[in-house]
């Protein structure tokens, strides 16, 4: 080969790499997360709520699923009709173990959530059922679902949702291997009916005439055929289908093995491609080709669990994953122009217990979903994101749209003179079920920020960001219900999450102050009582001033527990700080925590105000 043509295939190559780093997603910022916090130590996106919209209890199952089923995860998320589409699948104990079904619930606001409803209920295996290559034969076997596609909405306006039986024959099988059984597909209808379930893709062993439904063409209702078909037409949306699929679907344009797939369109028309382990690549034909087998998108840390991606309502582009090896944190990057994606945010840094152990669960928020193009656009503009909690527990996410990372000028907020829709808007909450953050009404009828507790597992959590200040001045009114059991911990916290100092309202009728390794008391306090709070900080001297109802509490100048640089975050929170899961916790844990069906006294507290001013 002359020389002029080695030359020439070597200017042919460096241009194909180019045009392929050119297209490739990229995280080209400098933070990264520290797994040895929950937290990562990542700065958070200002005014994420994290709601829990269903806390698993086998042992209250008629308030939780109404079967007390407590592996629940892989959540997926519609917007249509003006309300809010989450479908996600279950199974008794754990991963991979039978019998499974598929669950959904629905909101208008996000936030309050409907009780789950069965749409793809248990479906028996046929006896005498064998996978090729595969030892044993199934007797009384029923189906697991496992599904990357949840929802589709088609041009004549019809919801479909959709899941996936597979079959595992045992707790190690694999359902996603090719040999399941097939897509189910129904419709949703406006009045929150269900049309009846249908077939829409058999695997290779099963057909319409060994199953117990019916296959879709067979429907009367032409509408719901055509919306069917609109959606066999689409390979980007059948490249979800991948990993349940046969091996050789001819409706799978990329059928290698790769995960959990989902899609944005770039301003040139481009498709960007995610999967799992923050592979990425690029179509331009609508997902029939790809420009190159998917490679890990540069400078991202993302493991096997979900990475999401979407355009944003403000014509920017947003990345949503567990930037680790493991299932936590739950973060987000931005990119200007949906492939260089430049920061990295904290969307949820808190790891709930898991209280019921069971095959293949795993510590974490994770499993991340958003709303797929097309799928509907939520009237707030926000960006939505569903979870799962270590498998257990299914959450949303609302981050506000454009993300920010920091605030400017001084706080001044009464909760009393705010509309209770606006009042959080800048306040980071986390709110499980038994542990809600919300507006709501104090004792004599005000408007106030409320955190009730009645889960002896988790805790309410309320979190300010402050103007990074190294003085600073922090004041609120706050009250408690109840001044014999319950806590309300009030810290205040660095950009990265690192606490310096801490007071708190505890059991005991005391306001505390956290001094090293013991606590001095501030002051006592009474149920209903309202504490005007003022806390003088000053990082360059480690010490805090506080002031209750304009008095000097117990010799007034108290030491930070540990040194901050500067203060940036004040957290409101009705539990202690969590350190567990390590990441030398095991991976598999089989065993249920104690008390699982406990309940508490539900301790309730009122923030009334708060106001921040930068002294330097």
């Amino acid at each position: 080969m002359s020389y002029l043509k080695i030359a020439g295939i070597g200017i042919v190559m460096v241009l194909s790499n180019l045009v392929q780093a050119q297209d490739t997603i990229r995280y080209t910022g400098t933070t990264l997360s520290n797994v040895d916090y929950h937290h990562g130590q990542l700065r958070p996106a200002v005014g994420v709520h994290n709601i829990q919209v269903m806390r698993a209890s086998r042992e209250h199952a008629s308030e939780s699923d109404g079967f007390g089923w407590t592996y629940n995860h892989a959540p997926m998320l519609a917007y249509w009709n003006n309300t809010f589409y989450l479908q996600y699948l279950a199974n008794p104990v754990g991963e991979h173990v039978p019998p499974g079904q598929t669950l959904l619930v629905t909101s208008k606001d996000g936030y309050n959530w409907s009780k789950p409803q069965v749409i793809f209920a248990t479906y028996k295996v046929p006896d005498g059922f064998k996978k090729p290559d595969y030892l044993g034969v199934a007797n009384n076997l029923f189906a697991v679902m496992h599904q990357r596609m949840g929802f589709y909405v088609a041009s004549n306006g019809r919801l479909l949702t959709l899941a996936y039986y597979g079959i595992a024959m045992d707790a190690r099988d694999d359902p996603n291997d090719g040999n399941g059984i097939g897509r189910v597909v129904r419709e949703i209808y406006k009045d929150g009916k269900l049309g009846p379930v249908h077939f829409i893709r058999f695997n290779h062993l099963f057909n319409d005439k060994n199953t117990s439904h019916p296959f879709y063409k067979s429907s009367s209702d032409k509408e719901f055929v055509k919306a069917c078909d609109e959606l066999l037409s689409k390979p980007l949306m059948l490249q979800q289908w991948n990993e349940e699929a046969d091996r050789n679907d001819p409706l799978i344009s990329l059928q290698k093995e790769y995960k959990a797939f989902n899609y944005y369109t770039l301003p040139d028309g481009k498709v960007v491609g995610l999967w799992k382990h923050a592979l990425t690549s690029v179509t331009a034909d609508g997902g029939k080709t790809w420009k190159y087998n998917p490679m890990r998108a540069p400078g991202f840390v993302n493991s096997n669990a979900k990475i999401w991606g979407q355009k944003t309502s403000d014509g920017k582009y947003a990345t949503v994953y567990n930037p680790s090896e493991f299932r936590w944190p739950l973060a987000l990057s931005v990119s200007h122009d949906g492939l260089k994606y430049h920061n990295l945010l904290l969307v949820n840094g808190e790891i709930s217990p898991m209280r019921y152990g069971g095959n293949y669960k795993s510590y974490g928020p994770q499993y991340v979903r958003g709303i797929l193009e097309g799928n509907g656009k939520p009237a707030d503009g926000n960006l939505w994101v569903t979870y799962s909690m270590n498998k257990e527990d299914i959450w949303v996410a609302s981050v506000p749209v454009p993300v920010i990372d920091s605030v400017s000028g001084n706080i001044e907020e009464d909760f009393k003179n705010l509309p209770a829709e606006t009042a959080l808007k800048y306040w980071n909450i986390f709110s499980p079920v038994h542990a809600g953050v919300a507006m709501g009404k104090t004792p004599e009828g005000a408007n106030a920020l409320v955190l009730r507790d009645s889960d002896p597992f988790d805790f309410a959590k309320a979190e300010r960001i402050i103007p990074a200040s190294k003085k600073a001045v922090i004041e609120f009114d706050v009250s408690a219900a109840q001044n014999n059991f319950g806590t309300l911990q009030i810290e205040v916290q660095d950009g990265k999450g690192n606490v310096g100092l801490r007071i708190q309202m505890d059991a005991d009728s005391l306001l505390k102050a956290k001094t090293g390794a013991r606590y001095k008391r501030l002051s006592a306090y009474q149920p209903n009582e309202r504490l005007r709070i003022k806390m003088d900080l000053d990082c360059t001297q480690r010490m805090y001033k506080v002031f209750v109802n304009g008095k000097p509490q117990n010799g007034s100048v108290t030491l930070f527990y540990a040194p901050l640089a500067n203060v940036e975050r004040v957290v409101f929170r009705t539990g202690e700080r969590r350190f567990y899961p390590t990441i030398d916790t095991p991976a598999d844990n089989a065993t249920d925590l104690p008390d699982t069906g406990k309940w508490e006294k539900e301790a309730v507290y009122f923030l009334y105000n708060f106001k921040a001013t930068r002294v330097e």
